[in-house]
């Protein structure tokens, strides 16, 4: 019998030892874990900075190809633009507005939203942006405030939305913008 305990405890000696080795596997396995989950966060933060300036890049490429086709697009609807101006800010009493383009002649200032790939909510943006204007630009107060919204790749529905809206639609037709909205259009005044 004496034979027999000798074995079990010889057993349960083992076992605790091969518990105690699996304990220290799973703290090894944890620790690795961690440092790979960091590794990771901090190639995924990385890649998402680049994406950012890449995103921020296209957008300044379209404002760039829009800024000389705008006086050109406007004045064939009959608003005769004298000046242009590129990355407009303006603060006052904790609001911030930020314009990409502003096409301004002495009754009317176009503000324009420029993107890559315009979507609805940037559409929505720009016209909450359109109703700061006159607030954070008082030497436009007594302009007509006219909206558009450019972009590289615009989905119909979003340049419906957006005419709908009040707003011209700049895209691109070829190699050359156009303004996508009817000779008839009727832009929104705010």
């Amino acid at each position: 019998m004496s034979a027999v305990v000798d074995e079990i405890w010889a057993i349960l000696r083992e076992n605790s030892m091969q518990m105690g080795l699996l304990r220290e596997s799973q703290k090894e396995l944890a620790e690795e874990i961690k440092k790979n989950s960091r590794e990771i966060k901090a190639v995924n933060d990385a890649t998402n900075k680049s994406i950012g300036r890449l995103t921020n890049r296209l957008g300044e490429f379209v404002e760039e190809a829009v800024r000389p086709s705008a006086v050109r697009l406007f004045r064939e609807r009959g608003i005769d633009i004298h000046e242009v101006q590129q990355n407009v800010t303006a603060k006052r009493d904790g609001e911030a507005l930020e314009i990409d383009l502003l096409v301004v002649n002495n009754e009317d200032v176009v503000v324009i939203e420029c993107k890559s790939n315009l979507s609805i909510d940037d559409v929505n943006e720009q016209l909450e942006r359109l109703e700061k204007v006159k607030r954070l630009l008082p030497r436009y107060k007594d302009c007509r405030i006219l909206g558009a919204v450019a972009g590289m790749v615009i989905p119909d529905n979003v340049a419906t939305y957006a005419i709908r809206k009040g707003l011209y639609v700049i895209g691109q037709n070829g190699e050359h913008l156009e303004l996508r909205n009817d000779v008839s259009f009727a832009a929104k005044i705010w």
